[in-house]
């Protein structure tokens, strides 16, 4: 998925995709982490998992976003260096979290 654009709805039809959306890149890495077996909604990944940040993996989801941390490490398809949307990248910088949900695959 690195280097794919921000697509609204990519990665929700299949995980292997030409680009993708917020919670359609949140998706694809919970896949690769054999925690989920078909792409989920922002809305359903604010009701996934256990709650609270995980050790190794986060989700936060908010109406309109989701991005993760995955081992301390910000996956997100939002830029705001860059001023907006350019589909999902990987940033040592992690954003403000205030009014998102935090949860967590079970285990991680």
């Amino acid at each position: 998925m690195r280097n794919k654009p921000y697509i609204w709805g990519g990665g929700h039809g299949s995980f292997y995709d030409r680009g993708y959306d917020c919670s359609g890149t949140v998706s694809f890495a919970l896949h690769g982490a054999g925690a989920i077996g078909s792409p989920m909604p922002s809305t359903d990944l604010r009701r996934y998992g256990e709650r609270g940040r995980g050790r190794w993996f986060t989700i936060y989801s908010r109406n309109g976003h989701t991005f993760a941390v995955i081992a301390g490490l910000r996956l997100d398809t939002t830029d705001f260096q860059n001023g907006g949307n350019s589909g999902p990248r990987w940033h040592a910088d992690i954003r403000d979290t205030g009014g998102y949900v935090a949860r967590h695959p079970a285990g991680m």
